[in-house]
């Protein structure tokens, strides 16, 4: 039986990471912290580790006596990472420097995988083209716009340089589905009877449901051609944001809706409002500069060719079909 580890497991990726593991057959490690809450990961067959990232040699050691007791995983997937928090300085700890850390102490433990994949972000590309739209290619520039692409960015150049073993990035889109919460902000607003949109010019939004962010996963990992390669992933469609909110509100279903396109330099000082009760509070903001930079980007189309001509991918959920999925789950579980 293949061994997998997959970091960041208690998250809303990261589960369904492991729910696809655990029905390939694979022998499942979860890396989770301590303090991570387990709801999500009820299956008896998952094994856990909670890696010290904070201390090299002791990640180091661990990693030593994990292979000695069951030797190297076949794949790792290093899913874990922060997409907001109060201190911008913790992007680059976690998402980069946690990323070089893991890398080294592989290597350096007798631990290498078969295979590594990163679970990056289109975010480390930064902005596309705002004028025609065309699609962001796999070869232009990485020029991010936010702390959080940047730290994606840079855990990606950490992965590219090693040669301890072979890599997969993978950059999603939106992903969306069961225990999201970031759409399911939209969706609750929209149950509420109001649809907000930022600036004038309708955004071109592109979307990949989780589970089929998971199938394209172990698909790059179990074809042996797919070796120190990078991909966009998304279904392939493109919306507007305003055919995102209609889409929803035909689903819930609700009958009226107000639309309101809200000025970009008004939302730009609600972040920072909304960033600053987060710094008296304690507490890390969904609204925050940083987020502005993202609601403010028009175009996030992005190439997929690459992905559907060679791992093969193609997509199992269309967005009408995964948000249908999507509602009933939180029908289901009283978030709705």
């Amino acid at each position: 039986m293949k061994k997998i580890l997959i970091t960041g497991a208690s998250g809303f990726i990261g589960s369904f990471l492991v729910e696809e593991a655990l029905a390939r057959g694979y022998e499942v490690w979860a890396g989770v912290r301590a303090s991570s809450s387990r709801e999500r990961l009820q299956d008896k067959r998952i094994r856990f580790i909670d890696l010290n990232y904070k201390n090299e040699e002791t990640l180091i050691a661990q990693l030593q006596k994990f292979a000695d007791t069951h030797g190297a995983w076949d794949y790792v997937v290093h899913n874990a990472g922060l997409t907001k928090t109060l201190k911008k300085p913790d992007f680059f700890r976690v998402n980069a420097e946690n990323t070089r850390a893991l890398i080294d102490a592989l290597a350096q433990a007798g631990c290498q995988p078969r295979k590594f994949l990163l679970m990056s972000s289109l975010s480390a590309y930064g902005m596309g083209d705002e004028k025609e739209f065309a699609p962001i290619r796999l070869e232009d520039p990485q020029r991010p716009n936010t702390v959080y692409g940047e730290s994606k960015r840079m855990a990606e150049e950490y992965v590219r340089r090693q040669s301890h073993f072979p890599y997969v990035i993978m950059r999603p889109t939106g992903v969306y589905g069961p225990g999201d919460k970031d759409y399911f902000m939209e969706i609750k607003s929209i149950q509420s009877g109001f649809d907000f949109a930022v600036g004038f010019t309708p955004q071109r939004i592109t979307f990949i449901y989780v589970k089929d962010l998971a199938r394209a996963v172990f698909l790059a990992l179990e074809n042996p051609a797919i070796v120190n390669r990078h991909y966009f992933v998304a279904d392939g469609d493109v919306y507007t944001d305003t055919e995102f909110a209609e889409m929803i509100r035909e689903l819930l279903p609700k009958k009226h809706l107000v639309r309101m396109r809200i000025p970009g330099g008004l939302v730009y000082v609600a972040c920072l409002f909304s960033e600053l009760i987060g710094k008296i509070m304690g507490k890390s903001m969904t609204l925050n500069s940083d987020k502005y930079k993202i609601l403010k980007q028009r175009n996030w189309i992005c190439e997929v060719e690459p992905l559907q001509d060679e791992l093969p991918f193609k997509p199992n959920y269309r967005l009408r079909d995964g948000l249908t999925e999507a509602i009933a789950w939180y029908r289901q579980e009283g978030w709705l």
